[in-house]
């Protein structure tokens, strides 16, 4: 896994061959990776896949660079408990909701979660399509489907298909 961070928060977690990840290790991790946020990190990553549940209470700082909507979404996000799953349009209508209203588009939600970059921490994973769709992921629908049985989350549910190995 690659981490970026700004020095005192963590700014990118991602798997090395995701689409959007930094090229080279060291522009990620650009400067000291004995920072306390990468130490936090790896503990909180050991903790989450030696079978713990720990919360974004218990998380590094995090400071994901993003447009102010797409940080509105990243925050739903992390918000969704493990082991459970939402849809892109529950997002959305949630969304809408805590805007005071009106409608929001499960697309513009999903344009918003496919760019999430601190994986895991903010649980993208967990968020699905409507119906048995699986919906997509930064990383690989392998990937995805790996944390969310490591989560223990029923998967018969959705239609999965081929999924890129």
């Amino acid at each position: 896994m690659l981490m970026g961070s700004d020095g005192v928060s963590l700014t990118e977690l991602c798997l090395e061959d995701w689409w959007w990840a930094k090229t080279n290790a060291s522009e990620c991790t650009a400067g000291d990776t004995n920072l306390p946020v990468f130490q936090q990190t790896r503990q909180w990553l050991a903790a989450y896949f030696a079978g713990g549940c720990p919360s974004i209470d218990s998380a590094p700082p995090l400071a994901p660079h993003g447009t102010p909507f797409q940080k509105e979404v990243w925050q739903l996000v992390a918000e969704i408990p493990y082991g459970q799953t939402v849809t892109y349009g529950e997002l959305a209508a949630e969304l809408a909701e805590r805007r005071g209203g009106g409608r929001m588009a499960a697309q513009a939600v999903g344009g918003a979660v496919k760019h999430n970059p601190i994986t895991i921490i903010v649980p993208c994973h967990r968020v699905v399509g409507a119906g048995r769709s699986f919906g997509g992921y930064g990383g690989r629908l392998d990937v995805k489907a790996e944390l969310l049985e490591h989560e223990h989350v029923d998967l018969s549910r959705f239609d999965l298909g081929p999924m890129q190995q």
